[in-house]
């Protein structure tokens, strides 16, 4: 690798740097940082005028189904969406077959990751929080652990017993891991498919009330508070969750929290029209709900922008809604999503967007920062925030093709990646 960037624009919230910059990279290391460096014959220079560079933007929840269900996704697919989405690592669930609750299997997709596509995507296991995904015996925290898993969750299923929970959170602080939550009350949801409201009454469907989200994270912080341990909300969906986060984080607590794209953009409404990809879970909410997460992400409360990019075959979503899976893609719109909905909106600033993007994640999962500096690794993300794009879902690296915004005109998106002595670019 010898490459000349070309008049970017570096926006770096660690450093607090935001200038224009030509950026020379040799061998996968920064080699000179300067307001112009001139090109020689052995360089590819890449002109990135009125595009950004940024830190690699990181997605702490994506779901890879390798093993168990290669069918929706695999490592090297999940791990090419990321790349065309404009990440250079995610951290993935264990909701897998088996699921990940043991150091073999932890193992087994780091060496995958590290194959796929020569580590151009750094891959982050987290680790399940019970045996099997079950709730009911914790899973072996210090083993998982050693063996690289960044955090711990049950995602797709709440931790819902307060004693696991308690025992999770002061086990996993013992090695300065989080423990993630997929905050659902299940009785409160059972057979519910979309939020309960209006609409679930006028479709006909079963709704799932977004009290159920808010009791879980109120139970929760209370045994954070006990226990000092270090907690994140997963893909929050309701007014009365932010509220609880916000006081949490007054308070001085460990608590942290995500949103995805689709949470601070549809509401309920898009589920008129029984398209199953529009069946998450959380499942999409209120008009009310998606400002109070755009005041969330503004005010800081919301510390993280993640996809919660969860793959599914076209079969599996082409049944009546309520049989369908929950579950949408989400690593190629992130960033013309959060640009269109967020910066277009003025909710964040560029300097906000790629903390929440970048920043955030790795400081949450005690990675080491980024440092965009010379004789550092190029860890990079760069992004053109005037293009004007329609998603073709039939274009998306991914293996699966659910999402609910195909046909939607979006602003902003990844141009390139370059990580680990790698690089892709949006033009081949």
């Amino acid at each position: 690798m010898n490459v000349l960037l070309k008049n970017g624009r570096l926006i770096d919230p660690v450093s607090g740097r935001d200038e224009s910059v030509d950026m020379h990279i040799v061998d996968g290391r920064i080699e000179k940082i300067r307001p112009s460096i001139a090109s020689s014959s052995s360089m590819k220079v890449i002109d990135l005028k009125g595009t950004i560079i940024a830190p690699g933007f990181m997605d702490m929840h994506v779901h890879l189904r390798e093993p168990g269900f290669e069918h929706k996704e695999t490592i090297l697919t999940g791990c090419a969406s990321a790349a065309a989405g404009g990440f250079t690592a995610v951290a993935c669930m264990p909701n897998t077959k088996p699921a990940i609750d043991d150091a073999s299997v932890v193992k087994f997709i780091k060496e995958k990751a590290k194959i796929a596509l020569n580590g151009l995507v750094d891959v982050h296991p987290v680790a399940a929080v019970s045996v099997g995904r079950k709730g009911e015996h914790l899973a072996p925290i210090a083993e998982l652990a050693s063996a690289g898993a960044v955090a711990f969750t049950d995602d797709g299923d709440p931790v819902h017993d307060a004693e696991l929970m308690r025992r999770a959170l002061e086990y996993a602080s013992m090695f300065s891991k989080p423990i993630i939550q997929h905050a659902q009350d299940l009785p409160l949801t059972k057979g519910g498919v979309m939020n309960e409201g209006l609409n679930s009454t006028t479709l006909g469907l079963p709704g799932m009330p977004a009290i159920a989200e808010d009791i879980m994270v109120a139970r929760d912080v209370k045994l954070v508070q006990y226990t000092g341990a270090q907690y994140h909300v997963a893909h929050m969906s309701t007014a009365g969750c932010i509220a609880l986060v916000r006081e949490a984080k007054r308070k001085g607590l460990k608590v942290t929290c995500e949103v995805t794209p689709h949470h601070f953009t549809l509401t309920d409404d898009a589920v008129r029209t029984y398209d199953t990809n529009t069946k998450m879970n959380p499942p999409l909410r209120t008009r009310e709900d998606v400002e109070a997460m755009k005041q969330g992400l503004r005010d800081g409360t919301i510390d993280v922008i993640a996809t919660d990019h969860a793959p599914h075959s076209f079969d599996e979503k082409q049944v009546e809604f309520q049989y369908a899976p929950f579950g949408i893609v989400g690593l190629e719109t992130a960033i013309g999503l959060a640009i269109t909905e967020l910066f277009e909106q003025g909710v964040l600033s560029f300097h906000q967007l790629i903390e929440k993007f970048s920043a955030n994640p790795r400081r949450i999962l005690h990675l080491p920062e980024i440092k965009i500096e010379e004789g550092e690794r190029a860890n990079l993300t760069i992004f053109d925030p005037a293009t004007e794009w329609i998603v073709d879902v039939q274009k998306f690296k991914s293996k699966s093709k659910n999402s609910p915004f195909h046909g939607h005109k979006l602003r902003g998106r990844a141009i390139g990646v370059i990580n680990n002595g790698e690089s892709a670019w949006a033009n081949g």
